[in-house]
């Protein structure tokens, strides 16, 4: 999933920052966008810096920290399992600055319960899909995305999430979640 989302907010115009764990799942996530941005462009493509024609680009970095520092929006595509998740909004909850929104894929955790391990519960949003399933999307377009938010989930943090998938192409739909 984090290779086609990185993909996609990069047509859509938007600086993505990829991180992975496991260096060679970022070598092999390079690797596959590289392919897909050079038959995009008629190139081939071997910087570290990725870029199609509409402005945005993916950059490959090591570290969370280097992925978070100046981000506006992060989204997570660790295992639907609540340790997984606690685990990583835990680690972008310190290392991300105060303004960055985070966004979770999960089906079967509420996202009231999760945003409930950070600091900024008001900046949390789950996206209502399993990563398999939001990968399976990039062939629906105009497809509906849910969000559901907590009961903190503050009206900026909808309104960004909401835009992130319109400018994909995705129409979302938001579910206001009352769990906590």
């Amino acid at each position: 999933m984090g290779r086609w989302l990185a993909l996609s907010a990069a047509r859509a115009g938007y600086r993505v920052l990829l991180e992975d764990v496991m260096p060679s799942n970022l070598h092999h996530a390079g690797e596959a966008i590289r392919r897909e941005l050079g038959r995009e462009l008629g190139q081939e493509l071997n910087q570290e810096t990725l870029g199609p024609e509409s402005g945005g680009q993916v950059v490959f970095v090591a570290t969370i920290e280097d992925a978070v520092r100046t981000a506006d929006l992060a989204i997570d595509c660790v295992p639907d399992e609540l340790e997984s998740k606690l685990e990583i909004l835990w680690l972008l909850d310190r290392m991300a600055p105060p303004q960055t929104v985070f966004a979770t894929p999960t089906t079967q955790l509420e996202i009231a319960d999760l945003a409930a391990c950070t600091y900024r519960a008001e900046k949390c949003i789950a996206i209502a899909a399993a990563p398999a399933a939001l990968a399976n999307l990039a062939e629906s377009a105009g497809a509906a995305i849910t969000l559901r938010t907590g009961p903190a989930t503050a009206a900026a943090t909808v309104a960004l999430v909401e835009e992130f998938w319109r400018r994909l192409g995705f129409a979302p739909v938001v579910e206001r979640g009352t769990a906590g």
